[in-house]
């Protein structure tokens, strides 16, 4: 690490951004894994795939959790069997939540504490009392789970399969009733060794209370008796040595040690007469601590016995936070459950087969193999998510103002019939119309959530060609189905109205955007043509690749046949799918001299010159240009001139179907 630290990066990335993202992803040792690593962070970044999963992790209840989720879903290492299980395991949890008798919510439990725990019992070393009592609340907890499942099987087997992969976890974990037993006899809940814990430590505190009640007596005697700074002195510990702080530098009646002083502040000082009691206090407390240790080890050689199920148990925990993570987010955002599938490349046509499931009301949600993805009304998350933060904070903006008009007219009415003065009617109004405009913010975010996007993608397409205006939501668009990918892939349902059909991917690619991990030597062109090249040579016949406006920021007619160019060598020996999308009319004519491409646009409102951010399938955009600056009064002439200019060819490969 020194050394790492005197070069001050590693592959390329200043030590500050490892240190920051170390939760997120290992940099590669080669080269070559250094490349292959920095265009897959740049896609996932430019997805804003960080800014999810620190969504998801916050609805972990435990600090280990919630990193645990966040490398668990950045890590992307998943194959589809893992993949499957993951998604199996959130499906599990919220159905354990549906049932109502089941609670996975760990935040009664200090997970961190007890890692501390199993650690010094690991060294030999006795635990600490509440890091004892944490490891109590986990066991109890896993117990209440084991024994809630077997209510529920008892009353209908059907469910152990259904809560599969959970049930299994969950069964298989042992727990050791009488370590609970143990730590419950001799702790206290808040964490203290209790007196009965040994007929030492019972003997210890006995002598501790009593001195400490000589030494209380002594040193009010003695503040009592010296009359002349009594009201400026009172009993006082440094240490755990009773002394008498004073008010005042003056000397007092009684003999003792000056322990501190300063000018005007005072002094304390430990009376010659409670010397040998506060020794004797040090002394006991000294055997306490002992025997507290004593029990405390005892403690811990009970533990160590079962360390091994202990430790298998605080992981089987930070998995089942990480579950109830996805589930609760899965659960409160509205997703349905995936079907994912490994498409079948059979005599060079895919077969968007779906995986052979046990589970009936899986295979029955497949009925549609039309389709190698299918996304029905499916909504950005983090869209949603901002929608969703506006509207909780206007919602509340609007309780604490309704809060305040009664706050103020209950005084008012109460100032007025003391006769102490009248209600402020203009102050109250202008709460009323400040109520009443929170009120429209809310109705105005109610009726205005985020426009979902509908991807219904046949088997044959490998490129999907996105046309349309500048902030029409091609780029969101581009988000959506790559998010939608990654958080199947990750176990999450996707946020759509059915059931979402993927094919599992083994990488998102994506270039969206400007690129902050681009080198500044190179013009915006240049990097985002490295960036697709390596992407191109990095994809596989199982990835997905994002292309926003591709073939732009270069001489249009060498863009468009750069683009064509591109987007047929991903065509033929690329990716699986590989969305773009784009300004340059001729991209649009791909789809009539090669059956893998198909057509798409983003839907315009030329009555009210708006985006409506949705797709039109198997139609190319038309330029809106012209007719919109036509509809906004531009002179006739030179919208007529602009036209000419446009020409009839462009015009064709405007309107070709």
């Amino acid at each position: 690490m020194p050394l790492f630290a005197a070069l001050g990066t590693i592959c390329g990335y200043p030590m500050s951004i490892i240190r920051k993202r170390n939760v997120y992803f290992k940099v590669s040792s080669s080269i070559e894994g250094h490349n292959q690593s920095r265009v897959k962070y740049d896609s996932l970044r430019v997805l804003e795939w960080d800014k999810l999963c620190d969504c998801v992790a916050s609805f972990a209840r435990t600090s280990l959790g919630r990193q645990a989720t966040k490398a668990q879903l950045w890590s992307l290492d998943q194959t589809f069997q893992e993949s499957l299980r993951l998604l199996q395991e959130t499906n599990a949890a919220i159905l354990m939540h549906n049932h109502g008798s089941f609670n996975l919510d760990l935040t009664s439990v200090d997970l961190a504490l007890v890692k501390s725990a199993i650690k010094q019992a690991r060294r030999g070393l006795p635990i600490d009392a509440n890091a004892a009592m944490a490891l109590v609340s986990l066991l109890q907890f896993i117990e209440a789970l084991q024994l809630n499942l077997k209510a529920a099987i008892k009353e209908d087997s059907d469910w152990y399969k259904q809560f599969m992969p959970l049930s299994e976890k969950i069964t298989q974990l042992v727990v050791n009733r009488s370590i609970i037993k143990l730590i419950q006899q001799v702790i206290d809940e808040d964490g203290t060794v209790k007196d009965s814990a040994s007929s030492a430590l019972k003997k210890a505190r006995h002598q501790v209370r009593m001195l400490e009640r000589k030494l209380h007596h002594l040193v009010e005697n003695l503040i009592r008796n010296d009359t002349k700074e009594a009201s400026l002195l009172e009993a006082s510990t440094i240490d755990g040595r009773w002394c008498i702080r004073s008010g005042t530098d003056q000397m007092t009646s009684f003999k003792g040690l000056l322990l501190s002083s300063g000018s005007g502040l005072g002094s304390i000082i430990e009376p010659l007469a409670a010397v040998p009691l506060n020794d004797e206090l040090q002394q006991a407390r000294a055997l306490v601590d002992k025997a507290e240790a004593d029990v405390l080890l005892m403690v811990t050689e009970k533990i160590q016995m079962d360390l091994d199920d202990i430790e298998k148990i605080l992981r089987s925990a930070i998995q089942l936070d990480i579950i109830y993570a996805r589930a609760t987010y899965s659960h409160s955002f509205g997703g349905t459950y995936p079907n994912i599938y490994l498409p079948e490349d059979i005599n060079g046509t895919l077969m968007a087969e779906s995986y052979r499931s046990k589970d009936k009301t899986l295979q029955a949600s497949n009925t549609n193999k039309e389709w190698i993805l299918y996304l029905r009304k499916a909504y950005h998350p983090l869209l949603l998510q901002q929608h969703r933060q506006k509207l909780h904070m206007a919602r509340k903006d609007v309780r604490n103002a309704t809060a305040e008009i009664r706050r103020r007219k209950l005084q008012g009415e109460n100032m007025a019939v003391k006769g102490e003065a009248d209600i402020d009617l203009s102050s109250l109004e202008m709460q009323f119309q400040e109520d009443y405009c929170l009120d429209c913010q809310v109705r105005a975010l109610e009726e205005a959530p985020p426009v979902p996007t509908d991807f219904f993608i046949a088997q044959k397409t490998r490129v999907l060609v996105i046309t349309g205006p500048n902030t029409g939501g091609k780029t969101i668009c581009l988000k959506t189905v790559g998010l939608a990918a990654i958080m199947a892939k990750s176990g999450l349902h996707v946020l759509s109205s059915e059931s979402a059909k993927i094919p599992w991917f083994d990488s998102v690619f994506a270039d969206i955007g400007d690129e902050q991990s681009l080198s500044q030597s190179l013009s915006t062109f240049s990097g985002r043509l490295k960036q697709i090249s390596e992407i191109r040579s990095q994809s596989t016949s199982q990835s997905l690749v994002l292309l926003d406006e591709v073939g732009a920021g270069t001489n249009p007619l060498e863009g468009a046949a750069l683009g064509m160019s591109l987007l047929e060598s991903f065509a033929k020996t690329g990716a699986l799918l590989t969305i773009a999308t784009t300004h340059h009319g001729e991209l649009k004519t791909l789809k009539y001299s090669n059956d893998t491409f198909e057509n798409a646009c983003m839907e315009f409102d030329e009555e009210n010159l708006k985006p409506t951010y949705k797709i039109l399938w198997g139609v190319p955009g038309r330029s809106n240009a012209i007719n919109i600056a036509e509809r906004l009064g531009v002179p006739s002439i030179v919208v007529d001139n602009a036209r000419e200019l446009y020409g009839p060819a462009s015009a064709e490969i405007d309107e070709c179907r």
